[in-house]
């Protein structure tokens, strides 16, 4: 930070509280609009510079817990049918806990079957249906309403779908979070998925926060492929596809055009305050570094009225993964949806076009390998 900035924020939180303290002619309503002043643009700011804590709960909201008292054992209450709850524990002992929602044509089975349920429900993940490993973004937990929404589309789509919290989210082990500890979680789960869906083809996606989570996840998948085989021996294998819903393409941009942060934009700290600090902490989240490396067909979907990632982050990635991307990768495709249906960042799942555009998606993402033609299968958005 420079020292005209450094001199400039001193200058404006001395004179603030000298007006609040010294000028006899303010009443109480006035002394208050200056304390909230000096709190928001001066204590806020530095806090934010000096506390990675802060920082870090500000990104990921671990303590924003909707629904609250959710007994994850029985997502049944949520209206979730043929699903179990089951916990993984990582190489470095965090246990993730998860769901597994199975495909609507194996429900009934699920409920009249003599086998006991762990075992049914993964020998179940190889019997060819696609898999959904899900990553949610901030906030909440795998049990969000509008994720629960999202899951009971899928799940008509006869998919399988494995949501999971990463950690401190949920019933997941209370570990402060970091970039690189909630993709560990993500790594963590798609291993464990993978190893049991055999032949059947898996899927990731993320929305939010969980883009950026799930684009690290499978660049870090890909760089391990070529090794081929991971440390403890066991044969690596990235996704079918990758869809990212409501994604931003980097941190740093999303932080600067995020709507809170309109309140400090107009500060020439604003950089050394709030977007030079998380870079230095290691929160980067840089999705548009790392789709350059996922060799897999992609898909984004955004509304066009998302107050909280803007729309123009989502073209913004799409623009920068199509032009960076070798010729010789499978496309990116991009799905806009219209501002007037209201779908803001969390309830694209409730457009009416959603479910053709996946399956569409998911089924050319499965013909692309087989595909003997110099054309692909996907049309370009």
């Amino acid at each position: 930070m420079s020292k005209p900035a450094i001199a400039l924020a001193v200058f404006s939180s001395v004179t603030i509280l000298t007006v609040w303290q010294y000028t006899e002619f303010l009443n109480g309503i006035a002394k208050i609009v200056c304390l909230a002043l000096f709190f928001i643009f001066g204590i806020i700011p530095l806090t934010f510079k000096y506390s990675y804590t802060f920082q870090r709960s500000m990104l990921f909201l671990p303590f924003v817990r909707w629904p609250r008292n959710v007994d994850f054992d029985k997502p049944e209450k949520l209206g979730l049918h043929g699903a179990r709850n089951f916990y993984v524990t990582s190489s470095k002992g965090i246990r993730l806990g998860a769901w597994h929602i199975l495909p609507q044509s194996m429900v009934k089975e699920s409920e009249s079957t003599s086998i006991p349920k762990e075992e049914f429900f993964e020998q179940a993940l190889s019997r060819g249906q696609p898999v959904v490993l899900y990553m949610h973004g901030n906030s909440g937990s795998r049990a969000g309403l509008h994720r629960v929404e999202l899951y009971h589309v899928l799940q008509k789509l006869d998919y399988h779908i494995i949501a999971f919290d990463y950690r401190s989210y949920g019933d997941s082990s209370s570990v402060a979070p970091s970039e690189n500890g909630v993709v560990d979680d993500g790594v963590c789960m798609y291993n464990w998925t993978k190893q049991r869906t055999g032949k059947a083809p898996l899927f990731v996606w993320g929305h939010s926060l969980g883009t950026g989570i799930s684009a690290h996840v499978l660049a870090q998948l890909t760089r391990l492929q070529m090794d081929v085989r991971s440390e403890d021996g066991q044969q690596m294998y990235i996704p079918k596809a990758l869809v990212l819903e409501s994604p931003f393409n980097n941190l740093r941009d999303e932080i600067q055009d995020h709507p809170l942060a309109q309140f400090f934009t107009w500060m020439p700290w604003f950089s050394a305050f709030f977007l030079d600090p998380v870079k230095q902490n290691g929160l980067v989240f840089e999705t548009d570094v790392h789709v350059k490396s996922i060799p897999i067909p992609i898909i984004i979907l955004h509304a066009e009225d998302d107050a909280v990632v803007p729309y123009k982050l989502g073209r913004k990635l799409y623009h920068t993964a199509v032009l960076s991307r070798s010729p010789a990768d499978p496309p990116v495709m991009f799905a806009k949806f219209d501002g007037s249906h209201g779908f803001g960042h969390k309830y694209i799942c409730r457009s009416p076009e959603l479910p053709s555009i996946v399956s569409k998606f998911f089924s050319d993402s499965l013909k692309l390998g087989n595909a003997s033609e110099g054309s692909t299968p996907f049309n370009h958005q």
